[in-house]
């Protein structure tokens, strides 16, 4: 028996259940209960939830368990001393703790996160990075495991997190027959960015906003820092400055993303070449957009379009 412990605590997201479900489901498939999930919180009792559901929990204590983990919530300053004493307890004595969202910053305030590799919701992680520096934060991955250290991005970044967990304890088959029943990616494509372009981080000034926009309509442009500064109405380092400080990247990098985001949607669809995809979104040719995906998502157009096809054929035959 795979023991869980699921820690909640008062406005925590229903959403880090969809973990539990996935659990679940790999107790059917597997035609024997494997894993068994406990709620756990500080004080034990009826915890209420963001939503207005109250849950029952059990209280902290010092039972071993194979997984611990955190739920998350509104906010991110959560943390006491017994939850912090709890999770490094549970960094000793489980196999591995799992934090989706913005449970990393419970990790991080107990200094389990330092020196490591780790990921939360985008909207949270220039916040994470600063206040942690000695956190190797990476915005754009769904989820990242170091060690025995799991953190995520946000919402339903968790299922993705437990099909790796099932996979890592039981086969792809399993977490593939699991992801099925969800009628969910096995393995999503790309990282958050294509959920989070910049188009959604709502910089402070219309100029920026104006640059974006412009970028991404005419991503076929060569876009450089001066074509940019110009539609913002700013010097090139006027605009290179308020542009880092306002989106968390330089001009270049943004440009990138809405381009590899771009080439990204067309692989899906599956009809246009590489080399017509490459030229559509203002890529010199197709190894310069090779060299941009594993740069930004960590995977090859190729790989992204073939996982894609799997994808629809795998859903397509779950809902049948």
């Amino acid at each position: 028996m795979h023991t869980i412990g699921f820690v909640v605590f008062p406005n925590f997201y229903l959403m880090g259940f969809a973990a539990i479900t996935a659990f679940e489901l790999a107790n059917v498939v597997l035609g024997e209960p494997t894993y068994e999930v406990t709620l756990l919180s500080e004080e034990g009792g009826l915890v209420l939830s963001s939503a207005g559901i109250r849950v029952e929990t059990q209280p902290f204590s010092d039972a071993a368990l194979d997984t611990v983990m955190l739920g998350s919530g509104v906010e991110i300053d959560i943390v006491s001393d017994a939850l912090t004493a709890f999770v490094k307890r549970a960094l000793i004595t489980s196999r591995r703790i799992v934090a989706p969202c913005t449970g990393a910053f419970i990790l991080a305030a107990a200094g389990i996160l330092d020196g490591r590799r780790a990921t939360t919701h985008w909207r949270f992680a220039h916040d994470l990075q600063r206040r942690f520096p000695t956190i190797a934060v990476e915005e754009d991955q769904i989820f990242i495991v170091d060690g025995p250290i799991w953190t995520s991005a946000g919402m339903t970044a968790t299922i993705d997190m437990a099909l790796a967990m099932i996979e890592k304890d039981h086969g792809q088959d399993v977490s593939r027959a699991v992801a099925r029943k969800l009628v969910v990616y096995h393995r999503r494509a790309g990282g958050q960015s294509q959920f989070s372009t910049l188009l959604d981080r709502d910089p402070k000034s219309d100029r920026i906003q104006k640059a974006i926009d412009h970028a991404n309509a005419n991503l076929r442009n060569a876009l450089t820092v001066e074509e940019l500064a110009e539609v913002a109405g700013l010097s090139p380092r006027q605009f290179s400055r308020a542009f880092s400080a306002e989106t968390g990247q330089s001009p270049a990098k943004a440009v990138e993303h809405l381009r590899v985001e771009a080439a990204r949607l067309l692989l899906e669809k599956g009809r246009l070449s590489l080399d017509v995809i490459a030229d559509e979104v203002g890529f010199s040719d197709r190894e310069r957009m090779r060299r941009a995906f594993l740069r930004t998502i960590g995977q090859p157009p190729q790989a992204v379009r073939r996982l894609s096809r799997e994808i629809r054929a795998t859903t397509g035959d779950a809902q049948q």
